[in-house]
């Protein structure tokens, strides 16, 4: 697969914007996490459809629906990613609530060493030199991390290991980004009604009424995110996409710096620089390419 120079920029963005996510989850109280996951996906579906029409894929809808009638087996495949996508958006907003920031920042950092392992091991993708040396440095500052907190907790494995086979499924199904991803949201649907019907607090829109303003942006902000990945993941290799998603942990490092207020100690700049190292090489590494092969086409 050749090296786009689209499918970076989405990776970057898509990073950019999933930064922010855990952020504007804080300000959604009285809402709990599980509260804020089943607001998630029902502001998120009409979000999705409206950028299906507005980007004129009305039609790679309706083919993917044909697809479903036509192929019964990407109908299971279809409620395994649903599920998936479920358990990580739930987590995603859980955890920094739940003050399980740690742990999902840390469950970032082993993501994208289990999607250049699944390009590798399913897909026969070969690293560049470059990319290689980038890896080793990821692996360093993880290892030291996973030394440093002496073990992983169950939203780290979460974050882990959930998105490699969710990408996987989706390439195999061959649904368009936003297609795709408006049916996993019908039906994960009900579940979020289920939730919002029978545990939202009494009177929550009316004691909090600053929700009906914030919740409509987490869904537009989360559909734009996640249909941006999706779109990244189609034209990139699952090895380049990995490394290209550490650009999302050093942004929530960030924002744990810079907006929660917490601080590095020294002890920690052993995880994190090796990890800078590996974006910044990932980065000038695709940029070089990408010039080489503007030359090429000129």
């Amino acid at each position: 697969m050749q090296l786009s120079g689209r499918g970076v920029a989405l990776s970057v963005i898509a990073s950019c914007l999933f930064a922010v996510i855990p952020g504007y989850a804080l300000y959604l109280g009285p809402l709990d996490g599980v509260q804020v996951f089943a607001q998630r996906v029902l502001w998120s579906l009409p979000a999705v459809f409206v950028m299906l029409l507005i980007a004129g894929r009305a039609s790679a809808l309706k083919d993917a629906v044909l697809r479903l009638l036509k192929e019964p087996i990407l109908i299971l495949a279809l409620f395994v990613t649903a599920g998936l996508l479920g358990v990580q958006w739930l987590v995603f907003v859980w955890a920094p609530i739940n003050e399980q920031m740690l742990d999902l920042t840390l469950g970032f950092f082993l993501l994208p060493l289990s999607l250049v392992l699944v390009g590798r091991v399913f897909y026969h993708e070969y690293l560049r030199n470059l990319q290689r040396i980038a890896v080793v440095f990821a692996a360093i500052g993880v290892m030291h991390e996973l030394w440093v907190v002496g073990g992983l907790s169950w939203v780290t494995l979460i974050c882990a290991v959930g998105f490699p086979p969710y990408f996987m499924l989706r390439r195999w199904m061959g649904f368009d980004a936003f297609s795709g991803l408006f049916l996993e949201m019908v039906l994960l649907a009900p579940v979020a009604i289920y939730i919002f019907v029978n545990f939202a607090p009494a009177g929550v829109f009316s004691t909090a009424p600053q929700l009906w303003y914030w919740l409509p942006g987490l869904g537009l902000l989360s559909a734009i995110a996640f249909g941006t990945m999706l779109k990244a993941s189609q034209l990139l290799p699952l090895g380049l996409l990995g490394i290209l998603s550490y650009v999302e942990p050093v942004l929530l490092l960030l924002f744990s710096v810079f907006w929660v207020g917490e601080s590095i100690e020294s002890g920690e700049l052993l995880t994190y620089v090796p990890i800078w190292i590996a974006v910044v090489l990932v980065i000038y590494d695709s940029v070089r390419i990408l010039i080489k092969q503007s030359r090429r086409l000129n």
